[in-house]
C-alpha cells in the first residue's frame, strides 16, 4: 500500500502548507479565493460531465443513479449527521469547512486515478498512477487549505480509507472497474463537484452530501444478476 500511503501523505502535507499560508491572507483576499475555488469546482464539474457523458453507452443511468442515490441519502440524512459532527470540531457556524472538505473528498476520491491506482498497485505492484495522483492531490490540497484551513487534511485520512479498501478488495473490484462504470462514476462525480461549487458561491443550497450514495448505484447496477433482473423487469413493462 505504498502508493496509497504516499497519496494520503501528500494531501496531509499539502494541507499543512496551505494552512500556514492561510494565516497570512487577509479576509478580503480569502473571500476572492473562496469565489475562485467555487468557480473552479463548477468548471471541473461541467468538464467531467461533458467529457464522460460523450463516452457513455448508457446516458440515462446517471439520472437513475442520482434519483435513487438522492432518495437513499435523504432518507438517512447523511448531510445533517456530517454537519453535526463538524460542529463538534468547529465553533464558527459560518465556516465553510464542511463544503471545502466535501469538495476535497470528491476531487481526491472519485477520479479514475484514485480508483484504478490501488487496483493496479494490488494486482500488479505498479504505483505509477498513485504517485501521479499524489502530486496532483498535494497541490490541490494546498490550494484548498489556503481557503478552508487545516481541516482539509481530513480528506487525506478519508482517501487512505477509500484507497485502502479498494486495495484490499482489488481481486473482487478489478473485474467491475470497467470503462463504462468509471464513466458513470465520473459523470455523477462531476455533478456533485458542480453542486459544491454552487454551494460555495452561495447561489443555491444543495444537499450534496445526501447525493453521494448515487456514486455507488452504477456499480450495483452492473453486478450481473442485478443487471439481468433490472433488464427483465424493464422488458416486461416495455412489452
Amino acid at each position: 500500500m505504498l502508493g496509497t500511503i504516499v497519496n494520503a501523505s501528500a494531501i496531509i502535507i499539502g494541507s499543512s502548507v496551505g494552512a500556514i499560508f492561510k494565516k497570512g491572507i487577509k479576509e478580503k483576499k480569502k473571500a476572492i479565493l473562496l469565489q475562485a475555488i467555487g468557480l473552479v469546482a463548477i468548471s471541473l464539474g461541467i468538464t467531467w460531465i461533458v467529457t464522460n457523458l460523450s463516452k457513455s453507452n448508457e446516458p440515462l443511468l446517471f439520472i437513475a443513479s442520482m434519483v435513487i442515490g438522492g432518495l437513499i441519502g435523504e432518507s438517512i440524512d447523511i448531510e445533517e449527521k456530517v454537519n453535526r459532527l463538524g460542529k463538534r470540531f468547529n465553533s464558527n457556524k459560518d465556516n465553510k469547512l464542511i463544503e471545502g472538505l466535501t469538495t476535497a473528498v470528491l476531487l481526491f476520491c472519485v477520479g479514475t486515478l484514485s480508483i484504478l491506482g490501488p487496483i493496479e498497485s494490488a494486482l500488479k505492484g505498479d504505483n505509477t498512477l498513485l504517485f501521479t495522483n499524489a502530486m496532483l492531490d498535494g497541490i490541490t490540497s494546498m490550494i484548498l487549505a489556503t481557503t478552508f484551513g487545516i481541516g482539509i487534511m481530513l480528506s487525506g485520512v478519508i482517501l487512505f480509507v477509500w484507497q485502502g479498501t479498494i486495495f484490499l478488495l482489488a481481486q473482487f473490484i478489478g473485474p467491475y472497474a470497467t470503462p463504462e462504470i468509471l464513466n458513470q462514476i465520473s459523470i455523477i462525480g462531476g455533478i456533485l463537484i458542480f453542486s459544491t461549487g454552487i454551494n460555495i458561491l452561495e447561489i443555491k443550497k444543495i444537499k450534496t452530501i445526501n447525493l453521494i450514495p448515487a456514486l455507488f448505484i452504477p456499480v450495483i447496477y452492473n453486478i450481473p444478476f442485478i443487471n439481468k433482473f433490472f433488464n427483465e423487469v424493464l422488458s416486461f413493462f416495455v412489452h
